[in-house]
């Protein structure tokens, strides 16, 4: 396993000696070291409850280290000023989050609004973003939420993400609601708009193909450790017992209900 720990003055992302716990009960994150570079795409792949939500919470400081730091552009989580570092950090959940009282555009601009964008500012910032996730802002900018799909209710939540140029993106299963031609859809163009991007994501899944699609590098975790870290061509090669098992499912026929 090629794990990255250690100092890494290219980390934007640190996990050093990390673990979490609640009350006392076993970890949930057990002695986690790890660097995320900046401008890679780290999947963390797993089953429920492996880790790696909580892995991405105390990343934002939605949740602190039992143990440990965690470090984001140097600085260890504790020390920031937690609204300063969540506004450093886009942040994209299944079924977008949205606010449903917003319109789409004041969804998008929410964040620039607390930084005190201007008002054009931020208009151009939200039809710019609603534009790059393939939203045409003339037809979509005043719609509310719950006149959107499931797809574009993702969009929007992107694009929210992106909205005040946040050098991190955390994104939780962001597509695993949707679905399958849509999600597809949604990891083609969410590949190629990050490669435009630069951006530095860490990116929650328990699906392999999305993993192997999007990854950088595969983070494979197991009862709250990483049990493997390579990249997606090296995964594909690896001997691990858990990585064959979850690449033995692409290969799987697809269930047929009644045996037809």
């Amino acid at each position: 396993m090629s794990q990255a720990s250690g100092d890494n003055d290219d980390a934007l992302v640190s996990f050093r000696d990390v673990s979490f716990r609640i009350n006392g009960g076993l970890p949930i994150i057990d002695h986690l070291d790890l660097d995320v570079a900046q401008g890679e795409t780290l999947v963390l792949l797993g089953e429920s409850g492996c880790g790696k939500t909580t892995t991405l919470r105390l990343v934002n400081r939605l949740l602190t280290p039992t143990a440990g730091d965690v470090l984001v552009e140097g600085k260890a989580t504790i020390e920031w000023d937690s609204i300063r570092l969540r506004r450093r950090t886009g942040y994209v959940i299944q079924d977008a989050g949205l606010f449903p009282h917003f319109s789409v555009a004041e969804n998008v601009g929410l964040v620039p609004s607390l930084e005190r964008w201007t008002p054009d500012r931020i208009q151009r910032r939200s039809r710019e973003l609603l534009e790059l996730v393939g939203l045409d802002p003339a037809q979509f900018a005043n719609r509310y939420p719950r006149e959107l799909s499931g797809g574009q209710r993702q969009r929007v939540g992107v694009a929210r993400a992106l909205a005040a140029d946040p050098p991190l993106l955390l994104m939780d299963e962001p597509f695993g609601a949707l679905d399958p031609l849509t999600r597809a859809s949604l990891q083609k163009e969410f590949s190629e708009m990050k490669a435009r991007l630069g951006k530095t994501v860490i990116f929650v899944t328990h699906d392999v193909r999305e993993a192997l699609m999007l990854a950088s590098r595969i983070a494979l975790m197991d009862r709250g450790k990483i049990v493997l870290l390579e990249s997606p061509a090296d995964f594909v090669k690896s001997a691990n017992k858990l990585a064959r098992a979850y690449l033995e499912t692409l290969s799987e026929p697809p269930a047929v209900a009644g045996g037809l």
